[in-house]
This record gives C-alpha cells, structure tokens and sequence, in this order.
C-alpha cells in the first residue's frame, strides 16, 4: 500500500511504526539529539519542491552505502523526534540499484503515513532516517541492505537481496512518546490470527479460503469490479471495537481485482503489521474503525478509496480496485 511502505516494513506497503537515539522522548531542539550522519551517498541525492510537495528526486544509480546515511535537505524548526514518538510523514522511495521509484504517499493531508520510533516495528535504516528530524524537515537517506530488507529482499517493492534503498522523506507532525504506564488497551496481547465467529460473505463478494495458519486465497468473482467501497466481516470478533486513530495490529493479504494477484500480504513476511487507522488509504482504514478484535473483514476498494489516479507503482495502477481480507488482531488507543 502507499503508505503501503511503512506497513509491509513495520514494516509498508499497507502502512505504512520504530526507535533509536536514547534518551529523553520529548526532545525540544534539534542540539539535544546526534542524528544519522551524512556520507558521500545520501549527498548525491537532490530533491526539489516544497516540503509536502511531491518532490523531483535525481540520483546516480546505482547508489549504495555501507552504513545508513542520512543527509538533512531542508531543516525543521518544530517538535524533534525521538524514541518512542509518533510522526505523520511524506516519502518517495526507490531502489537505489536500479533508480526506480517503488512507493509514495500521496502528498495530500488525508494520504500521510503514520509512523511511531519503536525498533519493534520498522526498518532500522528509516529509524535512523527520522530519529532527530524536527517538524518541516526532508531529509534524504540511503539504507544499505542490512539496515533494509536484508538478504530476503522484498519481492513485493521488487527489492533484491544487495539492493540499497533510497528515500526522501517530509516530516509533517511529530509526538512525543507518553511516559506513563501504559493502559490496559495498549497491553492487550496480539491474537495470532482472526478467532471470531464465521459469518457468510455477501453475494458477489470475492471468495476467501484460509489455510491452516489462517492465511487467505482470494479468488474473485467473474465480472467488472463494484464502483462504490464494500466491506464485510468473514468472521465477527468480540474483542475491543477499533476507534479512528487507534494502532491497529493486523495481518493482511491485498490483491488486485481484475487479476487476482497479490501485492502484499503479511502473512508471506511471517509477521503482522501495526499502524495507525489514519496513517493508511482510506477504504483500508475504513475497513478497521468499528470492527472488533478478532474479526476478519474483506473490503473491495476503489481507486477513489485507495491510491487514486497516481496509483501505487509498480505493482498498483490508477484504475486498479484492490481487496484486503484484514485479521483485526489487537487495537490501542
């Protein structure tokens, strides 16, 4: 998913959360932090534009780096990021090896990825890519595999194994971590998969089988993608409702209607993805809010609900209807 990047990496690709710099988690300037330092690398990159523009973003490939670089393009002047805060964010992505973009936001206020400083849940590389980044900043960033995907790779972005990855990221608004205890609904353990109550799927609806693990094949249905956003539950979950703006923990599958292949799935990388209701397409997380632990839901998607006429290249196009068959695993304010 757009967004798509920091859910399949919590990823990213949907989604589309991470940590470092030790410390204090409500760093006022910049001085308090040592941020990811720069290297011949991360200076070759040129991003023009304003911050939350999509910018015009030129670099030799291929481009590589044996450590994370990272090289700050435009400086910020707000709230700085550190472990355990929660930032909004634009970003292009590409591979450094070949030069090809492989994911964006949108640049637009309602398509932002919503990301928390927590190395649980995101590439190292873009940990250090936005640990010490303050409000209204782009920073450029190589990430050498180790720091990336690593030697798996990510056949879904068609990232190979000795592939460095590129990105110039804006930061739009940044958190600071909560020092409290935390609540009973942010320690709820994660279900391992969907445990709800089975329930019939609309007519017209793409078929799902699970297999033994819970993971789904989507096999649609003959005929012309619907128009309009559909969601239903396959399985009735009892567990805490999903509010808008919570973190969601999910395991997921998408497809692309008019060819049933999928493009994403967390259950191929062995592990769920956790991101914010807002920090995803809107018919994703339109499928979230108001559903309940331990549902699992399937939502047929439009291209006005999902990545619009830009589309998600190179795997999603502008007239592309995606389905998800989501397991809602656990949910926190």
């Amino acid at each position: 998913m757009s967004k798509k990047f920091f859910a399949t990496i919590a990823l990213a690709g949907l989604a589309l959360s991470l940590s470092a710099c030790t410390g204090s988690a409500d760093l006022k300037s910049v001085s308090d932090c040592k941020p990811t330092a720069a290297g011949a690398s991360s200076a070759k990159i040129a991003a023009t534009g304003k911050v939350g523009e999509a910018p015009t973003v030129k670099f030799p490939s291929p481009l590589t780096a044996k450590t994370t670089e990272r090289t700050e393009l435009i400086k910020g002047k707000g709230a700085v990021a550190a472990a355990g805060s929660t930032l909004t964010v634009n970003y292009t992505a590409f591979n450094g090896t070949t030069g090809k973009k492989i994911d964006s936001t949108s640049y637009k206020s309602d398509g932002l990825a919503s990301v928390k400083l927590d190395k649980s849940a995101l590439l190292p590389g873009l940990i250090k890519a936005l640990t010490c980044s303050a409000v209204g900043a782009r920073v450029a960033v190589v990430i050498p595999p180790e720091d990336g995907f690593g030697a798996a790779g990510s056949a879904n972005l068609n990232v190979g194994a000795t592939d460095a990855l590129v990105f110039v990221l804006d930061v739009v608004t940044v958190k600071a971590a909560v020092k409290e205890s935390p609540s009973p609904s942010s320690s709820v353990k994660a279900l391992a998969k969907a445990d709800g109550a089975s329930q019939p799927a609309p007519a017209g609806f793409p078929t799902v089988v699970l297999d033994d693990k819970g993971a789904p094949t989507i096999t649609m249905p003959a005929g012309a993608a619907p128009a309009e956003l559909q969601i239903a539950d396959l399985k009735l979950g009892t567990g805490a409702t999903v509010a808008s703006g919570d973190t969601v923990t999910v395991h997921y599958t998408g497809a692309i209607y008019s060819t049933g292949s999928v493009f994403d799935s967390s259950w191929t990388r062995g592990e769920p993805a956790s991101f914010a209701t807002t920090g995803v397409i809107p018919g994703f997380g339109k499928a979230l809010v108001g559903h309940k632990v331990g549902s699992q839901v399937i939502a047929v998607i439009p291209p006005a609900e999902g990545y619009g006429a830009q589309g998600s290249p190179p795997k999603i196009s502008g007239t592309d209807t995606l389905v998800f068959v989501v397991d809602i695993l656990a949910t926190a304010k």
